[in-house]
């Protein structure tokens, strides 16, 4: 309707967005606000993309869901869906126990959440996972972990070993479970399970809009609501509100703002348009806010290192622990 002074392209050229003009075959593609030109790859998840004419083209392998507890009732489901729930409970955080109540099943992981500083916010401090063995994993205690409770386990059913930091336990019907032996816990399945789990973590059907599915089979569009109906025990108090554990400790804010701004910083620059950190932000200042008696580092370091494990996954590796921030003497775990 109206000229618009600017530059344009001649005709049969195609702008590239870095101010330039190309030819169709050499389009960039744009990935999280950020340009890619032609021929560039990208890993998503297991698969590979390759710019191609301005357009992805990507691998279609099915890839290992990967849901992910930390902190003080942090959760990111299968499908990507963030958010936070603070229940003093045990919760079912996966299992393919669907359905009716007869419904048959392999496997169900349930989180014992205990509180975690005087705020009220709560942590996972216990695992237990079910498969036809019951497998309990806790850090309360100072015995040899894993404990395991009442049978005599089948070790056909799962493997155990320790990689680094993480205690990890794979089972022979494709969940993995990886846990730091404190607040973090990381629930793999195999692409088999999709759309046939159920509980805190989602149901693994690739869609983050039906993730807050209740134990009765309802769409529900808020987190508490969801959250209480996957609790293991009625006698359990519902989640009302959701605790802010800065507005209760108004001293503790900014000293949790400047040491979590580390996941805004250029530390993680590289990380920025892969993995969007103003969720991971958020969280990890709820969480240095809330533990106030004793651990506010650990529970500091528990959220950046949340995370650094999800830029890892973008094929981001952030070299972020310092001899002053978060040290890991490597020596020692050699």
């Amino acid at each position: 309707t109206e000229c618009v002074s600017g530059c344009v392209c001649p005709e049969g050229l195609f702008d590239d967005g870095r101010g330039g003009c190309v030819e169709q075959k050499d389009c960039p593609c744009i990935h999280n606000n950020e340009w890619y030109s032609s021929g560039d790859k990208i890993k998503v998840d297991c698969n590979t993309c390759t710019c191609q004419k301005g357009v992805w083209k990507c691998t279609d392998d099915v890839c290992y869901g990967t849901c992910m507890i930390y902190g003080s009732g942090h959760y990111n489901t299968f499908d990507g869906k963030f958010y936070d729930f603070d229940g003093s409970c045990e919760y079912v955080a996966t299992q393919d126990f669907c359905g009716d109540k007869n419904s048959s099943g392999s496997f169900s992981i349930i989180t014992e959440n205990v509180p975690c500083g005087t705020t009220g916010v709560t942590c996972s401090k216990a695992i237990k996972m079910f498969l036809g063995v019951m497998k309990t994993l806790s850090n309360i205690s100072a015995t040899p972990l894993p404990a395991i409770l009442g049978v005599i386990p089948d070790t056909k059913k799962f493997s155990e070993m320790t990689v680094g930091l993480y205690l990890v336990i794979e089972a022979s019907n494709g969940v993995m479970l990886i846990w730091d032996k404190k607040t973090t816990v990381f629930i793999k399945l195999s692409p088999d399970y999709k759309g046939k789990v159920c509980g805190l973590c989602g149901n693994f059907d690739d869609k983050a809009n039906n993730d807050f599915t209740t134990r009765s089979g309802l769409q529900e569009s808020n987190p508490l609501n969801f959250g209480n109906s996957w609790k293991q025990s009625p006698m359990c108090p519902d989640v009302k509100e959701e605790i802010k554990p800065c507005d209760l400790k108004p001293h503790r804010k900014s000293w949790a703002e400047k040491e979590c701004s580390i996941i805004q910083s250029e530390v993680f620059k590289i990380c920025h348009s892969k993995v969007d950190p103003l969720p991971y932000y958020e969280a990890c200042v709820h969480d240095a806010c809330s533990c106030d008696s004793g651990g506010d580092c650990e529970c500091f370091c528990s959220a950046v290192a949340a995370y650094a494990q999800e830029c890892i996954k973008a094929e981001a590796c952030v070299f972020w622990r310092t001899p002053d921030i978060c040290p890991i003497f490597c020596d020692y775990y050699n």
